[in-house]
């Protein structure tokens, strides 16, 4: 079983995991809204937390909500820092191009995964050291290469 950690929360409605083994725990609305198709809207929670150092929190989309209705994170995942003591708000995006998308308050509208976290320390150099990979990018592992024998080495970015 993976370690627990206590957080500090103030909340209209606590986030809460819907199975045992869950990684994320369903964030809800706090207000009620339409969102119209292609609309963005930042939407409130109603939960502020407290973080141990060490700690960060993700904000990431609800499975459900964007296969069934086109509803999404914009900036997937929202980073909340340890620091940070305001209002967790969710920027939601409607991606369906006909149907608006109505939400009530109390539905879940995300998931907030609590995960702990390594600060680097930024070394710099002349020359980072070679690795298999290299400097292959967006596609570079992609199926095209493995069924037909497409060289995907070259600028795909």
């Amino acid at each position: 079983m993976a370690e627990s950690v206590e957080v500090l929360i103030t909340a209209s409605v606590l986030p809460s995991y819907a199975h045992p083994g869950d990684a994320g725990a369903d964030l809800h609305s706090s207000q009620a809204l339409v969102l119209a198709p292609g609309q963005r809207a930042l939407v409130g929670t109603g939960v502020s937390i407290a973080l141990p150092d060490g700690y960060a929190a993700f904000v990431v989309p609800r499975s459900g909500l964007a296969v069934k209705h086109g509803i999404t994170i914009v900036n997937a995942p929202g980073t909340v820092d340890a620091g940070y003591r305001g209002e967790i708000k969710v920027a939601l995006l409607n991606t369906d191009l006909a149907e608006p998308h109505t939400i009530a308050v109390g539905d879940r509208i995300a998931q907030l995964i609590v995960v702990p976290v390594s600060r680097a320390t930024f070394i710099p150099v002349d020359r980072l050291p070679g690795s298999q990979r290299g400097e292959g990018g967006f596609g570079s592992t992609g199926l095209t290469q493995h069924i037909t024998g497409t060289d995907t080495s070259g600028d795909n970015q």
